[in-house]
């Protein structure tokens, strides 16, 4: 199962593409928050922010999931542009239950 809502017979083959590997990164968190994003926004997006996707795409889950919860800086390049409205699918990684003996 992938977690998509959206179907993807009526975008053109880049964007299948993309939505696709948006889905199957690797590391669950990143499905979820590459994911939604591409379900809401993959067939609105310029040619030019579908290559500013596919070049954050390009770097490694764990730097990623780092920016988007905040544990590590967001790197100068992604600061601006389409990377601040991906971050914004990020749902909520705490825990479901936490430990009131704590």
């Amino acid at each position: 199962m992938t977690g998509t809502t959206r179907s993807s017979a009526e975008i053109d083959p880049r964007r299948k593409r993309i939505l696709f590997r948006c889905w199957h990164r690797g590391i669950r968190e990143m499905d979820l928050v590459l994911g939604a994003f591409a379900d809401a926004e993959i067939a609105t997006l310029s040619e030019a922010e579908l290559d500013e996707l596919e070049r954050i795409m390009a770097e490694e889950d764990n730097d990623l999931v780092k920016w988007v919860t905040g544990e590590k800086p967001v790197p100068e390049e992604f600061q601006r542009g389409l990377f601040p409205r991906i971050a914004a699918y990020r749902p909520d990684f705490s825990p479901l239950f936490k430990d009131d003996r704590a």
